[in-house]
């Protein structure tokens, strides 16, 4: 509830915000803040009203801070305050994206330990986009003139479709296999829908229910996507709505997060679209060798 009360206010603020120079800006009470620092704001101040939380930390400040929750019966929750905070003065679609872990914990536990990721999306629309560990499916909530969410959507299953979004191109230049992935795409002809912002791009896999986003390093390219703030809730609800993801080898879900800043490269899509992914990028897929698959139903 605490969170979407500030998605809510988020994607106001995103809305109203004033462009100029190097950043986009709106109120903050009495301050005039970056969007992205306003809505990191926020989130921090609603978890501290939830007073479920105990530990909180974002892609702004990227230390543990008490939330004042408790440890047994509570959770710790890391989050990206406005991914694609870049492209907001472009009026591209942004969002906002968290994972929700049991009690005090956010180093040492995987992706598979969240009980709960979600995404905001701040576009011609704004939606909310959940997933429950114990609950089944992905589901979409729409935000109503009159400041309510509309439960929309379920998505369960991810299919087959030839949609791609391939993150970090540069990396071509160096890495041959991921230039085949590409060149495959193409030649298969595919449609390219790639807007440079995670969020849309993750989501669309979700509202569509098909197709492949993929953000692959090179020598040259390191990772840029962080394990716990983006790669770890998409991936959760990415499995829940019926998709797979992969770092190459494993899913995203089982990678532990060691750090609190780690990186990793990452793929999302159809089962199909994974196996074909691993299996360029390093030789086989574990898709295929009868292991288990997919986040818990």
């Amino acid at each position: 509830m605490c969170m979407g009360e500030a998605l809510r206010t988020i994607a106001f603020k995103v809305r109203t915000a004033s462009c100029g120079g190097t950043a986009c800006i709106n109120s903050f009470g009495d301050e005039q803040l970056a969007v992205d620092m306003l809505a990191d704001k926020l989130l921090f101040e609603a978890l501290t009203y939830s007073h479920y939380c105990k530990y909180a930390c974002s892609e702004e400040v990227p230390e543990l801070q008490d939330m004042g929750g408790p440890v047994e019966g509570g959770f710790s929750v890391a989050f990206d305050p406005l991914d694609g905070s870049s492209i907001v003065d472009t009026n591209f679609t942004v969002g906002t994206i968290f994972g929700v872990w049991p009690g005090d914990k956010l180093t040492g536990v995987t992706g598979r330990d969240q009980v709960a990721a979600a995404m905001g999306i701040y576009g011609p629309r704004t939606t909310y986009v959940l997933a429950l560990k114990d609950f089944p499916g992905t589901h979409e909530f729409l935000l109503l003139d009159e400041g309510k969410w509309q439960h929309v959507k379920e998505t369960t299953e991810i299919g087959e479709g030839k949609m791609f979004s391939p993150g970090n191109l540069r990396a071509t230049f160096d890495n041959p296999d991921y230039e085949k992935l590409i060149n495959y795409y193409v030649r298969e002809k595919y449609t390219l829908r790639y807007t440079g912002g995670m969020v849309p791009d993750v989501n669309q896999i979700i509202v569509k229910e098909k197709g492949v986003f993929t953000n692959v390093t090179s020598p040259s390219t390191k990772a840029k996507l962080r394990l716990l703030f983006e790669v770890a809730p998409l991936g959760l609800l990415i499995e829940k709505a019926g998709g797979y993801s992969s770092d190459g080898t494993q899913s995203v879900l089982d990678k532990v997060i060691n750090n609190l800043d780690e990186r990793t490269q990452v793929a999302y899509g159809s089962k199909n679209e994974i196996i074909r992914f691993e299996e360029i990028l390093y030789g086989s897929s574990r898709l295929k060798a009868g292991e288990p698959v997919g986040a818990a139903a």
